[in-house]
């Protein structure tokens, strides 16, 4: 017994010499230990003074370092190791830093809080690492039917914000957000992150469903591992469409497509082929599929515009334009989602918005009542493994709805 508590003592001792000598770096370098179970920040930061604040708005790496106490030398030297683990030109402003010294004076580490769970460490001078907090997943559900809008239905529901969007980009090719009618239901399972109890986002959505009376139109997750969609519905039939709903996000549609509506500037009836989008100037504008842009210039009444081909039987066209994207010009191939213009008010127009038209083999269409050709199916020999996901993940979110 008396030989067991001896070793006991030896091991104890050893192990806090070794946290104290852990800020000397040089000959006295610690051997390498287990950062996340030991030491969260892998050094025992109970040996040092620290001192705690923010990045400053427009501050270097080697200002905040010479702020510090570290040479420009001994900086420079940090910013050499930093290789593929940080970038230190990505430090932002607001961001916290902790400051470890010995005797509180030498510097010997500094902690960058990229965010809440991951952390970068420089140990003065010698090498830098990153840590990264345990973060446990949550499952988790949505019930909510529309009285207003989906975003703010949603936020009145306590969802994510980043839920939200996920969502909507799910079901950007098969539902119409502006078109949202009081009683519309979205049942929604999905997975959340948390770390040391505070939300740090969504992991992914697993399951969800959209309903309008009797009408309802699921979406499961399902990769099936070459890199492309994602989600599916009941049929096997990809959620993702040639084209998308709409060209903008979150924003109101102010005027359909009309042959007989009384032009709100000119106050006289002239037809309407398009559908304007209330929206902030500014708000970006995106393709709703892929195509070339065969017209960019100064469109009349319609101001600043945009034309897109997208094959042999559809184009369409953006007005009243701001300005237009980085990089766009005739003959560019733009990408399905890809932002190509900035909404205005450019041309004649009462206020800021975006007038969308559509032609189909020459001809112009409701873009409301547009069908979109659907991508490939999945696979036939992944259909079984779906049709049993979507039974399960139907099944539990029905489950835990009821509880």
């Amino acid at each position: 017994m008396k030989l067991r508590i001896k070793i006991a003592l030896v091991l104890a001792c050893v192990a806090a010499a070794s946290c104290l000598r852990g800020g000397r770096g040089g000959e006295n370098a610690p051997v390498q230990i287990q950062k996340d179970t030991v030491y969260p920040l892998g050094f025992c930061t109970d040996s040092f003074s620290v001192k705690s604040g923010v990045i400053a708005e427009g501050e270097t790496f080697t200002a905040l370092m010479t702020r510090l106490g570290l040479s420009a030398m001994d900086s420079y030297s940090l910013v050499q190791k930093c290789d593929s683990v940080f970038d230190v030109r990505k430090m932002r402003s607001g961001k916290r830093w902790d400051a470890y010294y010995e005797d509180s004076l030498s510097l010997r580490y500094v902690v960058y809080h990229n965010d809440k769970v991951l952390s970068t460490v420089f140990r003065c001078c010698d090498s830098v690492y990153t840590v990264r907090k345990e973060v446990i997943l949550k499952e988790k559900t949505a019930d909510v039917t529309i009285t207003s809008s989906l975003w703010n239905d949603m936020i009145d529901a306590e969802v994510s914000p980043q839920m939200i969007v996920e969502l909507a980009d799910i079901y950007a090719w098969t539902v119409d957000f502006f078109g949202l009618q009081q009683g519309d239901r979205f049942r929604v399972l999905y997975r959340e992150k948390y770390c040391e109890g505070e939300s740090v986002g969504i992991d992914g959505i697993e399951y969800a469903v959209f309903s309008r009376g009797e009408t309802l139109l699921p979406a499961v997750y399902f990769d099936q591992g070459d890199g492309r969609n994602a989600y599916w519905n009941e049929k096997g039939e990809s959620m993702q469409k040639a084209f998308l709903k709409a060209p903008l996000k979150f924003t109101r549609i102010s005027s359909g497509f009309s042959y007989h509506r009384k032009h709100p500037v000119h106050g006289v009836v002239r037809p309407h082929t398009g559908v304007d989008y209330a929206a902030p100037t500014g708000t970006p504008v995106l393709s709703i599929g892929d195509g070339t842009v065969i017209s960019k210039g100064w469109g009349g009444g319609g101001g600043n515009t945009l034309k897109v081909r997208h094959n042999s039987v559809y184009t369409t066209a953006y007005l009243h334009l701001s300005k237009y994207a980085s990089g766009i010009n005739v003959g560019s191939h733009v990408r399905q989602g890809q932002v190509i213009g900035y909404v205005g008010m450019t041309g004649t127009a009462t206020g800021p918005h975006l007038d969308f038209r559509v032609w189909k083999n020459g001809t112009p269409i409701n873009p409301l009542t547009m069908e979109s050709p659907p991508s490939e199916p999945v696979r036939p020999e992944n259909k079984p493994l779906l049709d049993s996901l979507v039974r399960l993940r139907s099944a539990r979110l029905d489950s835990l709805l009821k509880n």
